[in-house]
Order: C-alpha cells, then sequence, then structure tokens
C-alpha cells in the first residue's frame, strides 16, 4: 500500500482524533462529487433508497467502497462513492448520516474511538484477538449511533519484510527465526518506530530481535524498500497488503507471536440509515470471500498497472460471482 498510507497506516498505526468542527466542514467542502449536504431520498433504515458509501483517500479504502457501492446497487438501492481524505472527516460525517458506511479496519478504527471517548492516553482496546477487538468495537461505536458488521479474513497491519535473499541465507520465515538468528538489523521506518509498542520495542522484547538502528525513510515508501533491496538495512516496516514488494525483491516475515492487532476489513454503518438486515447480507457476501491476497492484488491493479479503482472493484466482483457480468 505504498501509495495508499495517508490515513490509515501513515507511521506505526495509530488513532489520532485531530478532525475539529472547522476542519470537518473544509474537508467536506473539499469531498468528490455531491455535497454532502444534498443527500436525499433517504429512508429510515435503509428502505431501496440512497446509500452514501465513505472511501478515505488512499487506494485500498476508494477499491472497497466501489465494491461495496457496486454490491449495494445491485441489491437494489441507489448507491455511490464520497471521497473524504481521512478517519477525522469521515467518521463524523457517518455519526451523523450524511454518509451511510464505511469500509473499515477492526483495531485501527476501535482505538480511533476509545481515544475519542477516552483520550489519547486511554488503555488500548485492540489486540490480536479478532473477536475481543470487534466486541470492544462495537461497544464503543454504539453511543455514537454506528453498527459494527461482522469481519472477514481480509486483514491489513503493519508487516516487517526483508530481501528474499537474506531470508533464504538466513532460513528466515518468521519474525521468531530473525530474533534466533542473531543478526543485526537497521530497520528502515518511520521516527515513531522507536516508542511505538509494536514497532521497535515489541520486536525486541517479543522476539528477542536485535535492533541495532533505525532509517526514518517512512513507512513503505519506495525509499525505505530500496534501502533494504541495497543491502543499506535489512528489513523494513510496511503492511500485510503492500503490493510492490516483489517490485523490490522483498518477503514478509510471518508474526507468529501475534505482535501486530487484529485490522481485519469490516463495514461499519449509521445504524439509523443503513442498519438493516438486507445492506449486512449484501456486504456480508463481500467481506467473507475478500483475502488478504485479494487485497494485495487490488492494490497492484491501481497503484502499479494504474487501473481505476471503480474498474478493478467491477472485475474483482464479477471474478467472484458477486456481480453478474
Amino acid at each position: 500500500m505504498v501509495n495508499s498510507m495517508s490515513s490509515k497506516s501513515r507511521g506505526v498505526r495509530t488513532a489520532v482524533v485531530a478532525g475539529t468542527a472547522v476542519a470537518l466542514m473544509a474537508g467536506l467542502a473539499a469531498c468528490q462529487g455531491q455535497s454532502l449536504e444534498d443527500k436525499g431520498g433517504k429512508n429510515n433504515g435503509g428502505g431501496k433508497g440512497e446509500i452514501v458509501v465513505g472511501s478515505a483517500g488512499f487506494t485500498e479504502s476508494k477499491v472497497l467502497a466501489e465494491m461495496y457501492s457496486k454490491i449495494l446497487n445491485a441489491a437494489g438501492y441507489s448507491a455511490r462513492v464520497q471521497t473524504l481524505s481521512n478517519r477525522e472527516l469521515y467518521e463524523p460525517a457517518l455519526e451523523k448520516g450524511q454518509i451511510d458506511v464505511v469500509p473499515e479496519y477492526a483495531s485501527t478504527l476501535a482505538e480511533f474511538l476509545n481515544a475519542k471517548k477516552n483520550g489519547v492516553k486511554a488503555k488500548p482496546v485492540a489486540s490480536s484477538d479478532i473477536d475481543k477487538t470487534v466486541a470492544a468495537l462495537k461497544k464503543l461505536a454504539g453511543p455514537y449511533g454506528l453498527k459494527v458488521l461482522p469481519s472477514g479474513p481480509a486483514t491489513d497491519q503493519n508487516a516487517f519484510a526483508v530481501t528474499k535473499e537474506f531470508a533464504a541465507k538466513h532460513k528466515l520465515k518468521t519474525l521468531s527465526d530473525l530474533g534466533r538468528s542473531g543478526q543485526k538489523i537497521t530497520l528502515a521506518s518511520g521516527e515513531e518506530c522507536e516508542t511505538r509498542v509494536f514497532c521497535k520495542p515489541g520486536l525486541e522484547s517479543r522476539y528477542g530481535i536485535h535492533i541495532a538502528g533505525l532509517d526514518p525513510k517512512g513507512v513503505g515508501t519506495p525509499q525505505a524498500k530500496q534501502a533494504v533491496k541495497d543491502g543499506t538495512d535489512q528489513m523494513v516496516l510496511t503492511t500485510t497488503t503492500d503490493a510492490t514488494l516483489d517490485n523490490f525483491g522483498l518477503v514478509l516475515l510471518q508474526d507468529d507471536k501475534k505482535l501486530q492487532n487484529a485490522d481485519n476489513v469490516l463495514p461499519v454503518v449509521n445504524a439509523k440509515s443503513a442498519g438493516d438486515k438486507e445492506i449486512a447480507a449484501a456486504l456480508g457476501k463481500l467481506t467473507s470471500t475478500l483475502t488478504t491476497r485479494d487485497l494485495i492484488n487490488l492494490n497492484s491493479k491501481v497503484d502499479a498497472q494504474r487501473l481505476k479503482p471503480e474498474d478493478v472493484a467491477q472485475a474483482y466482483l464479477e471474478s467472484k460471482g458477486l456481480l453478474k457480468k
């Protein structure tokens, strides 16, 4: 997800509640397509009226939103996609019913709402256990008028990659393997990796990996991956749906001790405007079908092959029998 770090995974996953009323209105004014204030034709509980699908400004979110929209249109709704730049803008719009549904990530949204309710220093509620994380998310989302639909197997988490040659030389498949190898590692990452529990501290404490230094080239950026490819660094912090790892000869090491939280993809809807069973059933078919490998391929088609998100979404849904050709 090289070009898709803007709202979900830039830096190590953090939930920062930075939206203000002024920022929200500015963001809404800058959105693509119709104004959110122009939304009409809605029936309470969804009916078969208009559904606005929110999308963040990165590739994966755009493709997911297009798939949601197409599936809901096929189910008899009048659905369209509205792009907002980040969670600080689209989450309040979802609460207000200005948008009706968004593709989300379980742990990231759980910690976002946790910080919103309890402050940025609140005790974390997300974990590597997806069931417990979703339960915590539902508890936080309900008072804001949001309904969390079931999650599926597709996930987008922080991940760590090395070159295929480095992995073969030291017989590495997992992060535990790397810790046992005793290799000194320079990690290409964001500066915040120094203190984030899911980055340098966790790699050292949970896996025993010797992090000799950090190279602050960003999370999954081309520069960071090139540094590992060239041998300047030995490992890079990226994400599980990075679509360009093969281009740099990199391979992910398995997080076998579950350092990362369960950031599975799931739909979140406005409970009043889009909380009916028909919407849940329609979106559920996609959620249960979509895999992490699918996300990687979808991102690649947009970021590497330069195809349009709506075309990529259509082709995927048809290939899985979720839409008629």
